[in-house]
């Protein structure tokens, strides 16, 4: 609790909230249009009594860069107490001279006076919005003439819920980010009335409510408690805060940037934020709390803290990484560790059987992929296998659990450098030496070496400076979001003159700290403000199953996207290649598919706003050094200005992701040549016979009926019976059955014939999804 109240007081004191903002804060029941707040000026907008005010803040250690947020402003609250618990647009940053208004037309605009544009909107152009008011509640709203609201913030929260703010279902708090990075943590409601914490989309490390109810919201009374209710107010969980139904001024709960949940009460006496309940009770159950820092354990004053234990692991960059074993020639030994549990987080799929710890210990010592495995000695004789360098868990004097993790017997003898003796000499007969022949020479060489030396000189100064201008960027850039912003004459620099070209219009650089890169060229006609606009959206997510901007040229006619370098190259040079293709195990193409459908259910849902790939293909799925599948290019249907409502981009998603597991079972990259005769085959019950040829007899018949029936039901003519990309993802996990699909082809229906379906008819159509979907 300590630990919570130093991480509380420490946060606050980053916030840099404008001292201006006390002097021009204004109290006013109501925010006209054209009404604005803007950096330089230092104004907000304040609630009626005074308890919240809107306005911009920034970070000591990024004084440049601000965001707009909804803080307490209370007078019995010192200001480095001020806590902010909402934020427009989430991670969105912007410069010096930047401004955060309510048009006339009735929209909220954050604009970024560095990159000219804007950067946030509330998407409300539309909507005959009148005014705004900052209710004394902290919620920001916006009203017509008839004073209905048309939007609000308490919609779209980001880390934090108020007492009365609703926390709906599909509705999404997310744990702020750090160093520039998007958080895997989230608190997620789910549709059958479960409040879940989640690690990205797929691990679930608490969750409150049963999965029998659905169309239930979470909301924080005023009282003290957090609970699941139904639209008719019925109450089907709470949970109670140290300080139920206490005098309390003020409370807040709060997704924190450590994965856990956290109620916060303001103790007048001692003029701090104390946490009154958290959702994990112990922070080593928080799912990869320690990420990559190792295990997570107790101190001796009873606070949590990350060790690596694994002695001869890799340290690099303060990361603690399991030891590789691909040069272990002297063999492999498997190291104890009491009362540890570990698990794989990167990727988390670990391997899970029922046997002995002796047999547990030696399947990994047999298995070259094995890392570490974790016996579960509680009754249950759980056997996890990793097959991971990056390992996470935590250690307990009380655990049930006995860890092994992988080391070579010997590492000194992995490379062993012996000294060479030095050959014989053999007798040579001394020569007469000519001395004014060894001064010409000498002179000669020694000036041709300093010409050299100078050019050299000369050569590497402009390069290093290049390289020094490329060093700072990220950090220099206010508003960057760390991308890197280059010129074309440092594009050409760091790829060599283009000289090393690995794909359509690709290239593979590198950056001054040898990263690799790889350099994708775009059209020169691509509009300055909407790439800046597009590129700065797209390099605020992070997903381990999407290829990461690093950054971009946006210069007269050169427009440039620099993303992170996948080792393996693109996914359709594998299915292509005879040679290649036997790499792409059943195995492989199966996780595969899971981690791209991940990823695209992670653009779905998981961001701030609803993004799109618009051209998911095996060209747009890089392989990289661990042969983990990631996506690259999306969102870029932005940069050219297709526009299309929500449900036909997912859709097309949904069908693009079809065609990309059809290919990945069958072998064949052009899916509409063989669809027909897939789905002949699968209907008559040769399913093998769709199964590329190049693949040995290691096809799983379970995992080949499931592939198939998911990708034929995405390729649906029908958009109305296709999946979600979360419903396809949870038949590829083996959560959800998936009935057999008709026909690919045989829903074809003009619009007319749409138009003139009947209600029951479509009503029918609509039960048969579900029953398909929901088993």
């Amino acid at each position: 609790m300590l630990e919570q109240d130093r991480f509380l007081h420490g946060f606050a004191l980053l916030l840099c909230i404008c001292l201006g903002s006390l002097l021009s804060g204004i109290a006013v029941s109501e925010i006209p249009l054209g009404s604005k707040l803007s950096v330089g000026e230092s104004n907000s907008w304040v609630s009626s009594n005074g308890d919240f005010a809107i306005g911009f803040y920034n970070f000591p250690d990024q004084p440049k860069q601000f965001s707009v947020g909804i803080r307490f402003n209370s007078k019995s609250v010192p200001v480095d107490k001020q806590t902010v618990v909402w934020v427009a647009g989430g991670d969105v940053t912007v410069g010096n001279n930047s401004y955060f208004q309510l048009q006339e037309n009735g929209e909220l605009v954050l604009f970024d006076a560095l990159q000219g544009e804007e950067v946030w909107t509330s998407k409300t152009s539309q909507l005959s919005v009148a005014l705004a008011v900052l209710r004394d509640d902290g919620n920001l709203v916006l009203l017509n003439e008839n004073r209905d609201v048309i939007w609000q913030s308490f919609d779209s929260p980001t880390d934090t819920l108020l007492p009365g703010q609703r926390l709906s279902t599909f509705r999404t708090l997310r744990a702020a980010s750090q160093n520039y990075v998007s958080s895997l943590y989230s608190l997620y409601m789910n549709v059958s009335g479960q409040l879940q914490l989640r690690w990205e989309s797929s691990i679930i490390y608490w969750s409150a409510g049963r999965p029998s109810h659905s169309n239930l919201s979470a909301v924080l009374s005023s009282d003290g408690s957090l609970q699941l209710v139904a639209p008719n107010l019925e109450r089907f969980w709470s949970m109670f805060g140290e300080d139920h139904n206490d005098t309390v001024r003020f409370r807040f709960l709060r997704l924190d940037v450590d994965g856990n949940l956290r109620l916060y009460s303001w103790m007048e006496v001692s003029q701090t934020w104390r946490s009154v309940w958290q959702a994990v009770e112990n922070q080593c159950n928080v799912f990869a709390t320690c990420d990559q820092q190792g295990i997570c354990a107790f101190n001796a004053s009873g606070s949590h803290v990350c060790t690596c234990p694994f002695h001869h692991a890799v340290q690099s960059n303060s990361k603690c990484l399991v030891s590789s074993q691909h040069d272990c020639k002297p063999g492999s030994i498997m190291v104890e560790h009491a009362n540890m549990f570990l698990y794989g987080i990167y990727p988390v799929h670990d391997f899970i059987s029922l046997t002995s710890l002796d047999k547990c210990k030696s399947m990994c010592l047999s298995d070259p992929s094995c890392t570490a495995v974790t016996f579960t000695n509680d009754g249950s004789a759980k056997c996890r296998m990793m097959k991971t360098q990056y390992v996470s868990g935590y250690s307990d004097p009380s655990l049930s659990a006995t860890s092994f993790v992988k080391r070579c017997s010997d590492p000194l003898a992995a490379d062993p450098i012996f000294p060479l003796k030095s050959p014989p000499q053999a007798y040579k007969e001394p020569y007469n030496i000519c001395i004014p022949c060894l001064v010409g020479a000498a002179s000669g060489t020694i000036f041709v070496f300093i010409v050299i030396q100078l050019g050299m000189g000369f050569y590497l100064y402009k390069r290093k400076n290049i390289y020094r201008r490329l060093a700072s960027l990220a950090h220099s850039r206010p508003g960057s979001k760390c991308l890197i912003i280059l010129s074309f004459t440092e594009i050409k620099e760091l790829t060599g003159n283009f000289s090393d070209q690995i794909g359509p219009k690709m290239f593979k650089g590198a950056l001054p700290d040898k990263q690799p890169v790889a350099v994708k060229e775009l059209e020169g006609t691509i509009e300055a403000r909407k790439f800046r606009a597009a590129v700065s959206k797209v390099g605020s997510i992070y997903h381990k199953g999407l290829a990461k901007l690093e950054g971009y040229c946006c210069e007269f006619d050169h427009r440039y996207l620099v993303y992170e370098y996948a080792e393996n190259g693109s996914l359709d040079k594998y299915i292509e290649n005879p040679t290649l293709a036997e790499r792409l195990t059943w195995r492989k193409r199966m996780d595969i598919s899971l981690s791209v459908g991940r990823a695209i259910f992670y653009l779905h849902t998981e961001c701030r706003e609803f993004l799109c790939h618009g051209n998911l293909k095996c060209e747009n799925v890089v392989l990289d050094e661990n042969f983990e599948a990631k996506v690259k290019e999306f969102g870029l249907g932005m940069l050219y200005g297709e526009a299309s409502s929500r449900r036909a981009s997912a859709q097309k998603d949904v069908e693009d992701f079809g065609k990309m597991v059809l290919t990945l079972v069958s072998g064949f990259k052009e899916v509409k040549d063989v669809l027909d005769w897939a789905y002949k085959e699968w209907m008559e019950g040769n399913p093998e016979n769709v199964v590329d040829k190049r693949l040995k007899n290691e096809v799983d018949a379970e995992e080949l009926e499931c592939a198939l029936r998911i990708a034929f039901w995405c390729l649906q003519a029908d958009e109305r019976v296709k999946p979600s990309m979360g419903e396809v993802v949870k038949v590829l996990e083996g959560t959800l059955p998936a009935d057999p699909p008709p026909p690919p082809f045989s829903c074809l229906i003009s619009a007319r014939e749409v138009e003139d379906t009947s209600e029951s008819g479509s009503e029918s159509l609509q039960y048969s999804m579900w029953r398909a979907f929901s088993g």
